[in-house]
């Protein structure tokens, strides 16, 4: 090689070198917390029945269904300004972190058994529970804000259920604080399905719990 094509080939190299480390760091983040971790209990169910739940999957807006962090700034001017930040991702697209999240959390609180972990004997209980975000905002730095919607049915003796909550939780600051809200969040809604679940399984009416806040 002759001494200039050695220097253009350490010149190529050098650049390509600080072109990588010039690219910032992606960091992953997941909702599969456990819902234990917020302290929030389900009513008491008789374990020695077996139930299973068969979680849909959860429908969000558009543009929430992928893997990257959809957030707002409150000093960024309009509110309807987004930031699709590509270096802040969720472990999977966000509609699958909440399935995986609502199936795993509900399991938990009430002992049922996640159907699609498990396959089931055409005698044994099932709970279908469909869940839709309808609105969602988070605000670095300020709150996150949702709307979660939910219907619970049991097809084989058409027992059902239909609730709603509206949730702002405050959040700590920087974009660790913003997943720390859409946990919480996560975890109140877990914990309003739950509840109904039990209801449906003792054979009493299902009961919505009272909204914590007004979006």
């Amino acid at each position: 090689m002759t001494i200039l094509g050695q220097s253009a080939f350490f010149m190529m190299v050098a650049f390509l070198t600080v072109g990588c480390a010039s690219v910032p760091e992606t960091r992953f983040y997941t909702l599969s917390a456990g819902s234990e971790s917020f302290e929030i209990k389900a009513l008491p169910r008789d374990l020695s029945t077996p139930i299973f739940i068969d979680i849909l999957p959860v429908d969000v807006p558009e543009r929430l269904a992928r893997p990257q962090l959809v957030v707002h700034s409150r000093d960024s001017g309009p509110a309807t300004q987004l930031f699709i930040l590509e270096q802040d991702r969720w472990s999977s697209p966000f509609n699958y972190e909440l399935r995986d999240a609502f199936a795993s959390g509900i399991a938990n609180l009430t002992g049922a058994v996640n159907r699609a972990r498990r396959g089931r004997t055409p005698d044994q209980i099932v709970y279908r529970i469909a869940i839709e975000l309808s609105q969602f905002d988070a605000i670095i730095d300020d709150s996150v804000k949702a709307r979660f919607g939910w219907t619970i049915t049991r097809p084989a003796d058409v027992r059902s259920a239909a609730c709603y909550a509206v949730i702002t939780e405050p959040v700590a600051p920087g974009i660790e604080g913003v997943v720390g809200g859409v946990q919480r969040v996560v975890a109140s809604v877990v914990a309003g399905i739950s509840k109904n679940v039990i209801e449906l399984d003792m054979g009493n009416v299902p009961t919505c719990a009272a909204q914590k806040e007004a979006l």
